[in-house]
């Protein structure tokens, strides 16, 4: 049983992205390639936010609504050279904007549940001492219970 699944881009948008001495390139939608030889590691290079004051920053939600029931797979399509590594950080917000947990990814998949009174959430993708990098996407699927549609037989 497959659960729904998210395909997050990097958008042209670029008031949440840094952009000191970074040179960014946007071959495709799935295709952007980014290049900062001076940024240090643990910098946020892009934010994505599952709920925003479109008055104030002039952009829609690119996450996904979750919920703290349900356990989610993130799949990570960002080709870095040999030896240097991009991190994501989810930060779970409650419904009055006080951080409520987060959780850092470092491997390309990785199961996570965000706590239950997470009412939004931010994602960031930080480097990890990379200096280039292409990024493709940023896939957030549930993961459905096997044992949901299955029925067991009594004697």
């Amino acid at each position: 049983m497959a659960g729904e699944r998210w395909t997050i881009y990097w958008n042209e948008y670029s008031s949440d992205t840094y952009l000191y001495g970074s040179e960014i390139s946007y071959h495709k939608r799935d295709d952007v390639e980014f290049e900062n030889h001076l940024m240090p590691p643990g910098t946020v290079l892009k934010q994505w936010y599952s709920k925003t004051n479109y008055q104030m920053q002039r952009i829609e939600p690119a996450l996904p609504m979750i919920d703290g029931e349900t356990e989610y797979q993130i799949i990570v399509n960002i080709d870095c050279q040999k030896g240097e590594q991009c991190l994501l950080k989810l930060v779970f917000y409650d419904r009055y904007e006080t951080e409520a947990g987060s959780i850092v990814i470092r491997d390309r998949v990785a199961d996570f549940r965000c706590p239950l009174k997470t009412y939004s959430y931010r994602l960031q993708l930080i480097n990890g001492g990379a200096t280039h990098f292409r990024f493709h996407s940023i896939i957030i699927r549930e993961i459905a219970d096997e044992t949901e549609g299955k029925t067991e037989k009594t004697e």
